[in-house]
């Protein structure tokens, strides 16, 4: 058992927010199976227990950081769900503030943009996504890019948001893209005021502009100057926002309508993973993957395999853990749902995945109730009426229920 303080400080922590939570919103029915919410096991344990006790060293003697990634479709693209278990991250980060790691300029693509960090920008850019076919631009670890030929473009992010105050900042930042036209066609130009500006220091083999500030900062503008009146392409496939405090990072990336194939297709998912380092890769993906009738198990497993061999590539003991598809239900016609009976199927595969690969598994699918339970989780307000996504209240309460599940685990390791 870990320190008896910390756990007295956790349970404080907890029972303050849900009383905070109940106190401006109806008490919320009896769609949770609370006794559930844990993290399964159902084979080797030994990676996940490596990266809880690399965690514990960290708390122990404040040195060190490990970083998840937590990846999907659009439950992640939206934001509230893997900020609510980064910001539950900050229990165990202290005092320290690690970096906000991977973003993307989702507004800029003119998709939804995760709210705790803002984003405007200048010129024209289009969108290309892992979900398109047959199309021209590779991908990488993020699942989307925007490119631009626009003598004026310009990218601009604010890490936080006026209601969170100076939380995320970064004294280092990488920019992942290129030119088409060769390394100085585009040069992508990091402005810090008016008077300060920074060129970055170009690897072509890892595809990034790494930017070391003489300043720690929480917003940046890249500018990308044209090296002649030719218009040249220069493709933009995201930012790491990194600075050196220990502690958790906790990256997100998600794309609206992914599957399995959307993240295996990508050209370069595995040498821009290398940029992320890591320790734990939470994969939500299969919700896409589930919802069509021709649904095969065999190939789902499959292509999560193939998926996990990536990771491994990158980092060969990295832990694994695996968020079975919620319920869900399919249109039939209009204001007709009809239960997504693949959601039974896929949970079973998504415990085998984990069991062949050494994982752990939160078994969301249980959690809210099991096949049809989408439909009380909306009539609580915790569900959208399409019946498939959530609301912001229940992206919420999945980020507290599964970062509970975690902290829980690692809380009794020793038990």
């Amino acid at each position: 058992m870990k320190n008896t303080v910390w756990i007295l400080i956790f349970l404080l922590g907890t029972l303050v927010e849900i009383c905070g939570q109940q106190a401006d919103k109806r008490p919320l029915p009896n769609v949770i199976d609370y006794k559930g919410n844990k993290i399964l096991i159902p084979g080797d344990s030994s990676r996940i227990n490596n990266f809880f006790n690399k965690l514990d060293s960290i708390r122990a003697s404040g040195q060190g950081q490990l970083n998840i990634l937590h990846i999907g479709g659009s439950h992640v693209q939206a934001g509230y769900f893997s900020n609510r278990v980064r910001d539950n991250f900050d229990e165990i980060n202290g005092l320290n503030r690690p970096s906000r790691g991977y973003i993307f300029p989702y507004t800029a693509a003119k998709t939804n943009n995760p709210s705790n960090y803002k984003v405007s920008y200048k010129g024209v850019w289009t969108t290309v996504r892992n979900v398109q076919r047959n199309r021209e631009i590779p991908l990488g670890v993020g699942g989307i890019a925007i490119y631009t030929e626009d003598m004026d473009a310009e990218i601009s992010i604010l890490l936080n948001t006026e209601s969170e105050g100076f939380k995320w900042n970064f004294d280092r930042l990488l920019l992942i893209g290129r030119s088409t036209d060769g390394e100085e066609a585009v040069i992508p130009i990091l402005k810090l005021d008016e008077l300060t500006y920074l060129r970055g220091k170009y690897d072509a083999e890892a595809g990034i502009y790494q930017y070391d500030l003489p300043l720690t900062c929480n917003s940046f503008t890249i500018q990308f100057v044209q090296r002649d009146s030719r218009p040249h392409r220069f493709i933009l496939n995201g930012f790491v926002a990194e600075n050196g405090e220990s502690g958790v990072t906790y990256h997100s990336i998600g794309v609206n309508g992914a599957s399995l194939t959307s993240f295996l297709e990508c050209e370069n998912f595995e040498s821009e993973l290398r940029l992320l380092h890591p320790d734990m890769v939470v994969f939500g993906i299969g919700i896409n993957d589930a919802s069509g009738t021709n649904f095969s198990p065999s190939r789902f497993i499959e292509r999560y395999n193939r998926l996990i061999e990536m990771v491994r590539n990158v980092s060969p003991d990295c832990a694994f853990v695996f968020i079975t598809n919620n319920d869900s239900f399919r249109r039939i016609r209009r204001r007709r749902y009809a239960v997504n009976r693949n959601g039974t199927t896929a949970r079973e595969a998504f415990f085998e995945i984990a069991k062949e690969n050494g994982g752990g598994v939160w078994d969301l699918f249980s959690i809210m109730g099991g096949l049809g339970s989408m439909q009380k989780w909306e009539n609580a307000g915790l569900a959208k009426r399409d019946k498939i996504h959530f609301t912001r209240e229940g992206y919420y309460l999945l980020g507290d229920l599964f970062y509970d599940a975690l902290n829980n685990y690692y809380l009794n390791l020793d038990e």
